[in-house]
């Protein structure tokens, strides 16, 4: 991790196209203005890992929903009853 000090009004740039300035210092918060093309999402931490989560959470429900894959041109197996004709 790279720590640099910054103090109000001052900035740092990332990949040249994005720039966060100190915009306010007071006590033991700082806020933090935030410059980056509309492409790259801008999140605070806990936004983010509650996206993983829901992310991680619908995989999760399309893995279950989707049926077994045929190995070696096998068929899946069927599930229920079979009916008999005579």
């Amino acid at each position: 991790m790279l720590v640099l000090s910054r103090q109000k009004d001052e900035s740092i740039v990332i990949n040249d196209n994005i720039e966060i300035t100190i915009v306010d210092v007071r006590g033991d918060k700082v806020r933090l203005g935030i410059t980056a093309p509309k492409e790259i999402p801008v999140h605070r931490r806990e936004v983010y890992d509650a996206i993983q989560r829901e992310k991680r959470g619908e995989k999760a429900v399309e893995k279950a929903e989707k049926p077994p894959k045929a190995v070696g041109g096998e068929k899946p197996a069927e599930t229920g009853q079979q009916s008999h004709k005579e």
